[in-house]
């Protein structure tokens, strides 16, 4: 039964990534082939993660009464909608602000995902009697996310090079299976779900807020991790969405097809991080001491990156900040699953949806603040010195790290 659930598992999370990552290394394009600059690409993607950090607390709320196979479920439905609405509102030219609210709308349907997921794994295998590590397991399920990410960033680069609205077209028509995936072969096992009245829904959130604090907010452990990750956030989706146009300045020439390719180079590169999980955790007995060794790796490689990016763009250029930008996939690659396992060893089952949303939503604050302020710096300097300024404040995450492994030694101890 436990190697069913972990089947499932790794099917889930590697279709829901293929499709999500069919747009992923042309969205930019696509935004500003509708009308839109940089900068209001950037804050397009940020309503996106302000409608992520907004709805992340009620929808914790749905995956911890109604259960986690219905938060997913309406986590596909409005994706499926949203997808097709990007669509609609580059065709009809609706311009800026449709986007700005389609993307809040987005947000809403990714934060059904954050967190319904892995807590439905954890409490199933704890069901099954499942009593191995964690991190193999999620390391694999990084591997499938890398896998789908590598399929469709290559797919959407070759889709998109035909015509940049094909990618958000096969992203919904492969939304449907996952669908069916999720209502036929994911039962809730180890949590039973309850009933959720409309009228309860303010006292649910009340008791998700005060179960927040109590284990997430106020968890000696859990606090520092949550804001590292805000910290890391910061940089990683600002990096993400302005690295499509920044790579081509530098190569000087517009191709869509080369922008798909990178994206299936850093799916690759996230998965041989998520392979050196194992031998690294051999070398590096604790989670945090792999988490902060990936701190000094991303914070290095993205510094980077924007320095030799600099002035005038050229070929040479090209080449090293992509190869440097692969490097700091990795070193995501190789934290990860580190951190997911560390979190959830902290979280007890009944709230560990809830927990892990409240994690995505320090994350989503970190990419409003990212994107919008180095948003804003890239479009009245330079994508390259953005940044090289937001990777050095990835080191403020070491300290936080730090102080995780001072509150408890036990638990950050690789098994």
């Amino acid at each position: 039964m436990s190697s069913r659930i972990i089947r499932t598992y790794f099917a889930i999370t590697g279709l829901f990534n293929l499709a999500m990552s069919l747009i992923w290394g042309i969205d930019t394009l696509f935004k500003m082939g509708a009308g839109l600059d940089i900068q209001q690409v950037l804050l397009t993607n940020a309503a996106f993660t302000l409608g992520s950090m907004i709805f992340e607390i009620p929808t914790g709320v749905v995956a911890d009464t109604l259960g986690r196979r219905v938060s997913l479920l309406l986590c596909l439905v409005t994706l499926f909608t949203t997808t097709l609405l990007y669509v609609a509102s580059a065709w009809r030219g609706w311009g800026f602000w449709a986007f700005v609210w389609i993307s809040v709308f987005l947000g809403l349907g990714f934060t059904f995902y954050t967190g319904a997921v892995d807590a439905w794994l954890v409490d199933a295998l704890k069901a099954t009697g499942y009593t191995e590590p964690l991190e193999p397991v999620f390391a694999k399920g990084q591997m499938f996310f890398g896998a789908g990410m590598l399929v469709g960033t290559i797919g959407g680069g070759l889709l998109g090079q035909i015509h940049l609205y094909i990618p958000y077209v096969v992203r919904a028509a492969i939304v449907v299976p996952l669908f069916a995936l999720a209502w036929y072969a994911m039962p809730e096992l180890g949590y039973t779900p309850r009933a959720l009245e409309l009228k309860r829904v303010p006292v649910e959130m009340r008791r998700v807020f005060v179960e927040g604090m109590e284990y997430g907010l106020h968890h000696p452990v859990v606090r520092p991790v949550m804001l590292a990750s805000l910290v890391s956030m910061s940089f990683m989706i600002f990096g993400f969405y302005s690295w499509q146009r920044y790579f081509l300045d530098l190569l000087g020439r517009d191709l869509v097809w080369v922008d798909g390719l990178i994206s299936s180079l850093l799916g690759l590169s996230l998965i041989a991080g998520n392979a050196l999980v194992a031998p690294l955790s051999r070398l590096v007995r604790s989670r945090t001491g792999l988490l902060m060794l990936s701190v000094v790796v991303q914070a290095a490689m993205a510094t980077a990156c924007g320095m030799v990016g600099r002035g005038v763009g050229s070929p040479d250029r090209f080449y090293v900040v992509v190869a440097l930008y692969l490097v700091y996939g990795l070193a995501v690659g190789v934290a990860m699953p580190v951190k997911q396992a560390y979190l959830n060893a902290h979280i007890p089952s009944a709230q560990r949806a809830t927990i892990i949303s409240l994690d995505s939503m320090f994350a989503n604050v970190g990419g409003v603040l990212g994107q919008s302020g180095w948003g804003w710096l890239a479009r009245v300097r330079s994508i390259g010195e953005a940044w090289a300024w937001s990777g050095v404040t990835l080191l403020f995450g070491l300290p936080l790290y730090r102080l995780a492994r001072r509150n408890d030694r036990r638990l950050d101890a690789i098994a």
